[in-house]
């Protein structure tokens, strides 16, 4: 029986060899509004002081021509989100204090807690994606052995990653002076964050 991180890895080699069309992958795109969660410092996780956690349900259907990490990936690039990767969700809590980060769900499910301790656990599938603002506690609860994520991020910002207690003054400091994106992940210019993130 092959492990998770096994599946994982084979199933981004899968979709570094079929590159959907960037057509192809905004064709089954659903329009709908995102769920906005506010969460507040609980202490450790300092979360984002103003702007809102974004969930957006089943925002692609993914056909069974397309390799569904393949289609997040180009559909995150074509909004100008890159350096993507392909993986789960650290199971511990931690957040990104420079830079803000989406998650779109490729493969299998998970519960997934946002916001640290005062937060909210969500019951993630394939097609959601969730847009963290800097600062905002992601933590994987459990997860489907083929549980696969693409994640991605704007072009601003630095990747760090926060989880112990002495990051968090730095991180008071950076998470506020974050850039908001130029386009929403998932539906660009139109998307719902250039007016959620203000």
């Amino acid at each position: 029986m092959r492990t998770s991180d096994e599946i994982k890895r084979g199933a981004g080699t899968k979709a570094a060899r079929s590159r959907p069309t960037i057509g192809a992958v905004r064709a089954p795109l659903r329009e709908d509004e995102p769920h906005a969660f506010h969460f507040h410092d609980d202490g450790l996780i300092p979360n984002h002081p103003t702007w809102p956690l974004l969930l957006y349900r089943a925002a692609l259907r993914f056909s069974i021509e397309l390799d569904p990490a393949a289609a997040l990936e180009e559909l995150f690039g074509w909004n100008g989100w890159g350096r993507s990767w392909h993986n789960g969700v650290y199971p511990f809590p931690h957040y990104h204090s420079q830079i803000h980060e989406a998650l779109g769900v490729a493969r299998g499910s998970a519960e997934v807690l946002f916001g640290g301790v005062g937060g909210r656990s969500f019951h993630l599938t394939p097609g959601d994606v969730a847009v963290l603002p800097a600062g905002t506690g992601h933590q994987c609860l459990s997860s489907t052995p083929d549980f696969l994520i693409v994640g991605t991020y704007p072009r601003e910002g630095v990747y760090d990653l926060c989880r112990r207690p002495e990051n968090r003054l730095r991180a008071l400091a950076t998470i506020s002076n974050v850039p908001r994106p130029h386009a929403d992940p998932v539906y660009g210019g139109e998307g719902r964050l250039l007016s959620m993130w203000k």
